[in-house]
């Protein structure tokens, strides 16, 4: 597993990484908040810990820059700073945890062990579509680089249908039942609306099965 640690304090920056690197851990290591964004832009890590005062950039800053970017990798904060406001901006930004100073490394890394059960389950539940396209299954809704794709109730429901079906054929008695709750439509209101679906869409992950009905398929 590949961590950055953004820490301007050198003695705990060092502690942290020969700690971290003893249990199996890759650790790449900044005192500054902007070099660690352009680190962050030119490698792929499994986690984040990040202090909040640090130069150039705060660690709570460059998260909201993440944020901004649909960068979404797990985050805890390790701070001397006990102001709730400080704290409570943290958990907005989406981190996941929270450790005071001092703390015992010890401490640390039964929080990494917390932190990285939880981002697998909250991944297994997360469809991977395409590099832009993800669905979140505990949520019903459908991610476009991060954020949530804008559909009507109904669109949602064809997307939630065919996403619970990644793969597989969709056809037009399954959208009439699950969509329109058996009302009598016809194919072709079904086909319209389908139509509409995937003008919203940014790329084609909806392909359509002639006579028969629909498929969402996972795109290389």
């Amino acid at each position: 597993m590949r961590v950055l640690l953004l820490e301007d304090e050198r003695m705990l920056q060092e502690a942290i990484r020969e700690y971290l690197g003893a249990q199996g851990y890759g650790v790449d290591t900044y005192e500054d908040g902007l070099e660690a964004y352009e680190a962050i832009g030119e490698a792929e890590y499994d986690l984040f810990i990040f202090d909040i005062n640090t130069p150039s950039l705060d660690g709570l800053s460059l998260l909201e820059r993440l944020q901004r970017e649909a960068v979404d990798v797990p985050t805890i904060f390790i701070s001397a700073i006990t102001e709730i406001e400080q704290i409570s901006r943290a958990y907005e930004l989406g981190c996941y945890d929270y450790l005071k100073k001092p703390f015992h490394l010890k401490e640390l890394s039964l929080h990494i062990e917390r932190l990285m059960k939880i981002a697998r389950r909250n991944r297994e539940r997360l469809l991977t579509i395409s590099s832009r396209y993800r669905y979140d299954l505990n949520r019903r809704r459908l991610l476009l680089d991060g954020e949530d794709q804008a559909l009507t109730q109904r669109q949602a429901q064809i997307v939630d249908l065919l996403a619970s079906n990644l793969g597989r054929i969709v056809d037009f008695e399954m959208l009439r039942h699950y969509v329109w709750d058996d009302a009598p439509v016809e194919n072709a209101t079904i086909r319209a609306e389908m139509h509409r679906v995937r003008k919203e869409l940014d790329e084609e992950i909806i392909e359509s099965i002639k006579g028969i009905g629909y498929r969402m398929r996972r795109l290389s």
